[in-house]
């Protein structure tokens, strides 16, 4: 039966996500929300339910996908430990100091915005390389590590999704192809300028980074930083500790700015790179001859996790090359280094494990958590109702779920063909899905884009959520009034 456990099927994320943020004990939240869902599917047998909640840790792996984003989570420890030993970071704050780029609060969250929003080829690597710019820059100005959390976070996954030349593009394109659509290439380009969300959620923080005008926890959070000097919340838990931030300078070494920045340009070349490479060897049929053909083609095809693998590899190898011929490190304390930064990032990397399982658990063959909210879409409802409805029940399942992409998936077909009986045009019903998948994986503790976003900017990761919480949902209160007004306008 499709929606066989109804709105129980809502309880683990639900759990999971308040545990969460009343007890700040993340990781035992995540499990006993697993443990309640696998009780449901086990008819409330308890031991059933353990048994299959171990199990569920290990499939986890079953999934290249999420073995890969779990080494990738690891490595980035280690090229975040090499480049501080090296001196790059040092050696970045002297060079921007001297150039006067980040003197002053708004120019340095104006550059980790641009740093950010340039680097829209994958979301977590935006996440990271946004994290690693600013964060040296907002702690010496005493800007407060939620701060550059919610910057990280907004300027990844918004900006993927209204640029789509990246697996985010790809991954929609393919949905769009599969779900019959012809020329689905002008279908996502049409529903770009319609995607209120993301738009907006950008807007909001360019004005906060400009103004300096925060509000909600956001301000004290500021406030903190700025009057008392502290980066943190007495009492945070940062996804990355301080054995990695720490990290000294290697003795005798004088800083250098090519020391972190080499790696980290290697790194996106890499990523890039590999986009190419995976679309086209995943390609079955021969290319277009067309190069605008050809790129989407490659999108489509190509492997978002294992061009970041690939990346975060490529930018540490390249750094312990850098630093062996530098004479700053040998080999073996490179390893070490490197090593030490991994193991410093283990606890990032169980939290992935349990939230890929979380997600798991409410896919299809689990409690099709999705499959019941997209069911309450009712089809007989006016247009002016239905695009929002939309964008409501796809911000729910992403934010349920943990996953924009999965929430694509789901609400894609729905959304097409409720648009298709109410004369609504197909843009609008796109946008509103993509925009809600975003919506709601900005504002959940289970999204991976949130988790990375905190490791970056070593942010606790619940006063990352709940510092950005305010600024999502005003921006998504906005989009759906603009989804009313444009529904009933344009059908």
């Amino acid at each position: 039966m499709a929606h066989e456990h109804g709105i129980l099927s809502l309880l683990p994320p639900l759990l999971a996500i308040v545990l969460s943020i009343v007890t700040r004990q993340v990781f035992i939240s995540l499990a006993i929300g697993i443990w309640v869902g696998y009780l449901t599917l086990a008819d409330w047998n308890a031991f059933a339910a353990t048994i299959d909640t171990l199990t569920a840790f290990v499939q986890v792996f079953e999934s290249p996908g999420n073995t890969r984003t779990v080494l990738f989570c690891l490595m980035v420890g280690s090229l975040i430990t090499l480049i501080q030993r090296s001196g790059g970071v040092d050696g970045f704050v002297d060079w921007i100091s001297g150039l006067g780029l980040a003197n002053s609060r708004r120019s340095a969250g104006l550059l980790a915005v641009a740093v950010g929003t340039f680097v829209f080829i994958e979301s977590s690597i935006s996440c990271l390389v946004t994290g690693t710019v600013g964060r040296p820059l907002f702690d010496r100005l005493k800007m407060s590590r939620e701060k550059l959390a919610y910057v990280c976070d907004t300027a990844s996954a918004p900006v993927c999704i209204l640029i789509p030349l990246n697996g985010w593009g790809a991954f929609i394109l393919a949905q769009l192809a599969d779900l019959g659509v012809d020329d689905p290439v002008p279908l996502l380009l049409k529903s770009i300028p319609l995607n209120f969300y993301a738009i907006l959620s950008y807007l909001l923080l360019l004005f906060i980074v400009i103004t300096g005008k925060d509000f909600g926890p956001m301000r004290k959070a500021e406030r903190r930083a700025r009057d008392e000097g502290k980066l943190l919340a007495d009492g945070a838990r940062p996804m990355v500790t301080e054995e990695v931030l720490a990290m000294p300078r290697a003795e005798s070494t004088t800083p250098r700015v090519v020391n972190m920045v080499l790696p980290i340009v290697v790194m996106i070349a890499t990523v890039l790179a590999a986009i190419v490479y995976t679309g086209v060897t995943g390609t079955k049929d021969p290319l277009p001859e067309q190069f605008r053909d050809k790129i989407w083609v490659i999108l489509e095809n190509c492997s978002g996790s294992t061009s970041v693998y690939w990346g975060v590899f490529a930018g540490c190898f390249v750094g312990i090359g850098m630093y062996f011929f530098q004479g700053i490190m040998g080999l073996k304390e490179s390893i070490d280094v490197a090593l030490k930064g991994a193991g410093a990032l283990v606890p990032l990397g169980v939290l992935m494990i349990l939230a890929f399982a979380i997600g798991r658990l409410c896919g299809k063959d689990g409690l099709n958590t999705g499959g019941y909210v997209a069911s309450l879409v009712g089809r007989d409802v006016s247009a002016t109702f239905i695009t929002p409805l939309l964008f409501i029940a796809s911000s729910a399942i992403a934010f349920s779920t943990g996953t924009s992409w999965g929430t694509f998936a789901i609400m894609l077909p729905i959304g097409l063909s409720v648009a298709a009986k109410v004369d609504l045009p197909a843009a609008l019903a796109v946008s509103a899905v993509l925009g809600g998948g975003v919506f709601g994986d900005h504002c959940s503790p289970i999204s991976d884009t949130t988790i990375v976003s905190s490791m970056a900017s070593a942010s606790d990761h619940i006063d990352h959520v709940r510092t950005q919480l305010p600024y999502a949902l005003a921006v998504g209160v906005v989009a759906s009034l603009l989804y009313a007004v444009f529904g009933a306008v344009m059908a």
